[in-house]
């Protein structure tokens, strides 16, 4: 008997909680090479944005700043992640650790 797709709930993967994160694991994300169309250093701070709890976005905005790495980059369409950040209503805290670390809004 074939079995019906999986909805909601029943597709997701297990959140995994409480992981260990290392400082080393966490610059790998530094690493992180972009599609053609997508400045690099905007694609770490997205990749970081969609991969990390706050508390681990926070440690990795430090060491990311700390490379020598633009908090301000830009993607194509001339916005900042500070930017992108700004628009989710439940990400009020990751846009106060990019504020923090000196981000600012391209948008008007």
């Amino acid at each position: 008997m074939k079995e019906g797709k999986k909805r909601g709930a029943e597709r997701t993967q297990i959140a995994t909680r409480n992981e260990e994160w290392s400082d080393e694991r966490l610059k790998l994300f530094l690493k992180s090479k972009p599609p053609s169309d997508m400045p690099a250093e905007y694609n770490i701070l997205l990749k970081a944005y969609r991969g990390m709890t706050v508390e681990l976005f926070e440690r990795f905005i430090k060491l990311y700043v700390d490379a020598g790495n633009d908090i301000n980059c830009a993607n194509t369409d001339g916005a900042t992640l500070y930017d992108l950040v700004s628009r989710h209503r439940k990400s009020k805290d990751y846009a106060t650790i990019l504020k923090s670390a000196g981000a600012f809004s391209n948008e008007s």
